[in-house]
């Protein structure tokens, strides 16, 4: 099938409440633009360098997803335009993409990354780490961050019992997060779930999925 109707399949199949980004790392500017003409607006990267190239070429109404392990000293290079940070594990990034917000006068949309899985090769704080940030006075002097939720990476496995059972943990951790209350943490998002595994997700409570290969096919490189 085409890249349309994938994402017309994928689409059709997603609960209302569920959120599709539609994960464009490594593919070319030809293929985006072939999915944002069925209707995709939103799209992830997890190279910002790689992210900001194609926000140049392409259509200015498109959600950019920065995905990937954020790099602190690239901040800079996505914080004009990008709408959502899915993977903030440490509050020094919080305070860096606040700092790069100020400069553009916006505020920057966040997702705490907690980490699920066993493997190491995954990133994420743990719950007592987001507990420390959400319950901190530091947080509340981050005016152009919003916390809108949290995200998490399930382990690289066949076994549907494994991923069950930690995407069922990051659901009862954001469950159990939002009791903190600040003006700059409305918990909304819970993302979770990719091609292989985002129906899982969703029966856990994933409110967003990001696929790429269902998408797009087997990606270019790394």
């Amino acid at each position: 099938m085409s890249i349309a109707q994938n994402i017309h399949t994928i689409k059709n199949s997603l609960p209302s409440h569920v959120d599709l980004i539609a994960v464009s790392k490594t593919k070319p500017v030809a293929d985006i633009l072939e999915a944002y003409n069925s209707g995709q607006i939103a799209f992830g990267e997890n190279k910002i360098q790689e992210m900001a190239e194609k926000y140049e070429l392409l259509p200015k109404d498109i959600e950019w997803h920065m995905i990937g392990h954020l790099q602190t000293n690239k901040i800079k290079y996505m914080a004009s335009f990008v709408h959502l940070i899915h993977g903030v594990d440490s509050l020094k990034k919080l305070k860096e993409i606040n700092k790069h917000a100020i400069k553009h006068n916006r505020t920057i949309n966040c997702l705490l990354q907690l980490k699920i899985a066993s493997e190491d090769t995954k990133f994420g704080m743990s719950i007592d780490e987001a507990e420390s940030i959400l319950n901190s006075e530091e947080l509340k002097n981050l005016e152009h961050i919003k916390i809108t939720g949290f995200m998490g990476m399930a382990s690289f496995t066949d076994n549907r019992h494994i991923v069950k059972n930690e995407f069922k943990s990051l659901k009862t951790a954001a469950e159990l997060l939002k009791k903190y209350t600040s003006f700059n943490f409305k918990p909304t998002i819970l993302s979770m779930g990719m091609s292989g595994d985002y129906k899982i997700a969703i029966e856990e409570g994933s409110t967003m999925v990001r696929v790429g290969s269902a998408i797009f096919g087997i990606r270019n490189y790394a």
